[in-house]
């Protein structure tokens, strides 16, 4: 029964967006991100569901060019094209084709469709529908994961629910990113009781980070919860909650979870952080080896004989820079570094531009909790193998569509008034 009902819903959004293609883009964000029909669904978990949407959007979006901008009117959609063109570029030069080119396909479904979406994202009222639908993707179980930490005491680690986001880690990572992005949409709305809402769910997000027992998080979520802290007008009231809301959740989890936090200061001693630092040195010594790196294969014992210090530890790069460094060399780990640098900034003039606008502000405050979770992206990434992971690049697609709504909106501002 339920795989006919999601069957249903599915078809109607899929061929809806052959008439509103930006509904497309809105149902491809929540099924990469979420994968509802693999969650909720017995047989529709092997759906080409993804596939199906993406060439209804694609088709309407020709079919209504009229409703879309150019998907390259901002800095970092050229750098995130640039490290397009460059991932593909050093395809070839992979140590292991066969097994890079499955990676390289789905990283060229995610950034093709990420330009639908920038092209499709043309005013305010879509720029909030896509940013709610990304975070709630995730928001879900950060709320499911929160009760079960709170219902078990802490005593059990919460794990995703697959693909990108399948390890306690990675979840963890996803969480952070989320909770700024339900603060900008608690800015947003007026009802208390959705207001109040959202402080239940980022309350619940924050307290599955912690219940993933991801050290990286931690360490992610307290540098994310400190740059919030300054961007808040209300400094005061902000670092209220943020402290006894932290001494709470801190409080509450266990004793093992402690253990394991207190090896950050040892962890020299810890297989799994030596782990970590020994394929950090192998991606830098593929990358000083090979100008194009090794491509999206890299983590074979062959490599590891070859390049890592331990040749017997063999790890996934367990940091997104290092993963992109190992996999596509210098110049990929500068381009893909780019598009955080240009995300930041143009997030940054979206909040100086809109001050003192009431009717722009609410650019202004996506710019500012967009920055606010690329702290903890970039703090938590140093820890994780998420380069390529949709949701950073879903924020960066918000923030070039505000950005270039916000110059148009300035620009006629600026206009003199033709007299008659």
């Amino acid at each position: 029964m339920r795989d006919l009902v999601l069957l249903a819903l599915l078809a109607y959004g899929t061929l809806y967006a052959l008439r509103e293609p930006w509904i497309g883009t809105m149902i491809w964000t929540n099924v990469s991100l979420m994968s509802p029909h693999a969650q909720f669904g017995n047989a529709a978990g092997e759906w080409p569901v993804a596939t199906g949407v993406a060439l209804t959007t694609m088709i309407g979006l020709v079919m209504h060019r009229d409703k879309a901008e150019n998907p390259l009117r901002g800095a970092p959609a050229m750098a995130i094209l640039a490290f397009t063109f460059w991932i593909t570029f050093t395809l070839p030069f992979s140590i292991y084709f066969d097994d890079s080119f499955p990676l390289w396909v789905r990283s060229m479904k995610i950034f093709l469709m990420l330009f639908v979406t920038i092209a499709l994202l043309t005013d305010k009222r879509k720029i909030n529908v896509f940013v709610a639908v990304m975070t709630f993707s995730i928001a879900f179980y950060g709320i499911k994961g929160g009760m079960f930490t709170l219902a078990t005491a802490g005593s059990y680690r919460v794990w995703g629910p697959g693909g990108f986001i399948g390890g306690n880690n990675e979840l963890a990572l996803a969480l952070i990113m989320t909770i700024p992005m339900m603060r900008y949409l608690q800015l947003q709305v007026t009802n208390k009781w959705l207001s109040r809402g959202l402080t239940f769910g980022m309350a619940m997000t924050a307290v599955t980070v912690l219940g993933t027992y991801s050290r990286g998080a931690l360490l992610g979520l307290s540098a994310m919860a400190i740059f919030l802290w300054i961007k808040s007008p209300k400094k005061l009231g902000m670092g209220l909650v943020l402290v006894l809301g932290g001494a709470l959740a801190l409080g509450f989890m266990p004793e093992q979870w402690w253990d394991r936090m207190h090896t950050i200061k040892t962890y020299n001693a810890d297989e799994s952080a030596l782990g970590r630092i020994n394929a950090w040195w192998n991606a830098f010594h593929v990358a000083n080896d090979r100008p194009f790196g090794g491509g999206f294969m890299i983590y074979m014992p062959e490599v590891f004989a070859r390049y890592a210090p331990d040749p017997n530890d063999v790890h996934a790069a367990h940091s997104i820079y290092f993963q992109v460094l190992g996999e596509h060399g210098w110049i990929g780990l500068l381009v893909f570094v780019s598009i955080g640098a240009l995300t930041w900034r143009d997030a940054g003039r979206l909040s100086r531009l809109t001050r003192n606008r009431p009717e722009l502000r609410w650019a202004g405050e996506l710019g500012v909790m967009t920055q606010v979770a690329m702290v903890g992206y970039a703090v938590a990434g140093a820890f994780l193998s998420l380069a390529y992971y949709d949701f950073p690049y879903n924020q960066a697609a918000a923030i070039v569509a505000a950005y270039a709504i916000v110059r148009k909106q300035l620009a006629a501002a600026r206009k003199p008034v033709p007299t008659l």
